[in-house]
């Protein structure tokens, strides 16, 4: 959860992204505060209903404006909590006349604001002045999803897959520069199925390679979570060619047994997976990948589990962001037989140990290289591959200064740098 004195978030960094954007549309002086939810688990619905609990006693005057993923898919759920004022779909918050002129609780005619978001076919483009977290910007290029994996709740809450048009990502890119970025990172729900909708079909790779030639100045640009059967020729390209496109892929995998997987209704199998980080590897051998991964989803056996936790080994994997199974209501998989929640709970437990010594063998091999780090705050740098550096020498640069270093020490999970 971020948080701050207008605006709680919570989930994705979309989610935090359009936060920025409603704080922006929020009269000065308004004593509202808005809840941005996340529906991908029940504890992240718990943990809003809590916050806005919490929020009502230490302000009950305050007006509550519930709003995200989770208001979206029930809004009457919220609407029935006597602290909540007014319940906005996604697509509403994302209006500037949404929150204007914001009326006391009992002057409001209509409470519960939430379009059906499958109505909607545009997403228009946010330019933000400010939205630069630690000289790191983030810039939704996409949003909603046209799959519908069996576990997931979030088309509901978020629509089907819309693109915003290749000159406006540029646009909000260059700004963003403008304003201090040095490194953009493009997000989005679904971000590999990026153009589809478009006039032209541009890919992602299509849009990246046109951001960066647009935007000279533009040091680095890193991307979000990637499906692995939407990486288009153009972007693997830009993988072997682009130095400014950070070595660093998230790719979201969710399984790794293909049985699984059906059941899921991914559309790659665990080859794909495994034939895909290698060929990640193969065109850029610096690279470091990520995953997100699923423990105990409905009928998962302990076998299969088990070549879950061996993708860590097989494709070479870093960055793990692991989920015990949660149960979506309206899902199909929450229809499928259960596995029992302390065996989900106890195998997404030895994901992430196994994620640990992955990560920590990863950082131990960066000893004695060199990379170009991006300062951001407190001293805390971040490598290409998204390793945190901080100076052995304990100076603490700018945020937004770019050095040179060689990494020589590594301390809690941090790579110790020396200039050269």
């Amino acid at each position: 959860m971020t948080e701050d004195r207008r605006v709680l978030s919570f989930g994705c960094r979309l989610n935090i992204y359009e936060s920025e954007v409603i704080k922006g549309h929020l009269p000065e002086g308004a004593d509202t505060l808005v809840v941005n939810t996340c529906a991908v688990t029940a504890e992240a619905e718990r943990q809003a209903r809590q916050a806005i609990r919490r929020a009502h006693r230490e302000n009950p005057k305050a007006e509550i404006v519930v709003t995200g993923c989770a208001a979206q898919v029930n809004p009457q759920a919220f609407a029935d909590m006597p602290e909540v004022t007014r319940v906005v779909g996604n697509e509403e918050k994302l209006r500037a006349e949404t929150w204007q002129a914001p009326k006391p609780a009992e002057a409001v005619a209509e409470r519960v604001l939430v379009q059906d978001i499958m109505a909607v076919r545009e997403t228009a483009p946010h330019l933000l002045d400010g939205y630069v977290e630690h000289t790191r910007a983030f810039v939704q290029v996409q949003t909603g999803c046209d799959h519908r994996c069996t576990f997931c709740i979030i088309p509901y809450g978020r629509g089907n897959s819309r693109s915003v048009p290749v000159n406006d990502v540029i646009a909000q890119v260059r700004r963003l520069v403008e304003s201090g970025a040095r490194e953009v990172v493009v997000t989005g729900v679904d971000v590999t199925s990026y153009g589809a909708d478009l006039p032209g079909t541009p890919t992602l790779g299509q849009l990246i390679r046109r951001v960066l030639q647009a935007v000279p100045e533009l040091s680095r640009l890193r991307l979000s979570s990637l499906d692995a059967v939407e990486m288009d020729d153009d972007l693997l390209r830009l993988v072997a060619e682009e130095p400014r496109l950070m070595p660093h892929f998230h790719l979201s995998l969710q399984a790794g047994d293909d049985l699984v997987l059906k059941r899921m209704k991914r559309r790659h199998l665990r080859h794909h997976a495994v034939e895909l980080a290698a060929e990640l590897r193969r065109r850029r051998p610096d690279c470091a990948l990520g995953a997100d991964i699923i423990t105990g989803f409905p009928t998962e056996t302990d076998a299969m589990f088990e070549r879950s936790l061996a993708l860590v080994e097989d494709c070479g994997l870093t960055y793990l962001h692991v989920f015990p199974y949660s149960e979506r209501e309206g899902t199909p998989a929450a229809k499928m037989p259960a596995v029992d929640k302390q065996v989900r709970k106890d195998r997404a437990a030895r994901l992430r140990a196994r994620g640990d010594l992955a990560r920590s063998a990863f950082l131990t091999a960066q000893l004695g290289r060199t990379a170009t780090v991006l300062f951001e705050k407190d001293g805390l740098g971040r490598a290409p591959n998204f390793a945190g550096v901080r100076r052995l020498d304990g100076q603490r640069p700018e945020p937004g200064t770019m050095q040179t270093l060689r990494m020589v020490d590594l301390n809690d999970g941090i790579l110790m740098g020396v200039p050269i």
